[in-house]
């Protein structure tokens, strides 16, 4: 199941939620247990983001100019 996949179906799914007809506090849980999954979700998928991303250092030729020409 991809990423995208799975925010769009807790998107969907909180979307929905109002509308189910639970009651005042089961909304309230469902709502809360959702927020909290999203976030998990969301924090996931940034560890993954951070990990892929590779710092490359840019080192300059500083001294190109001592180096013995052949």
């Amino acid at each position: 199941m991809s990423k995208a996949y799975i925010l769009l179906v807790m998107g969907i799914w909180l979307a929905v939620l109002p509308y189910l007809g639970f009651t005042y506090v089961w909304k309230g849980i469902l709502t809360t247990v959702s927020g909290l999954g999203m976030i998990f979700v969301s924090i996931i998928f940034y560890r993954e983001y951070k990990k892929k991303e590779t710092r490359t250092e840019v080192v300059f030729d500083n001294f190109s100019e001592n180096k013995p020409s052949n």
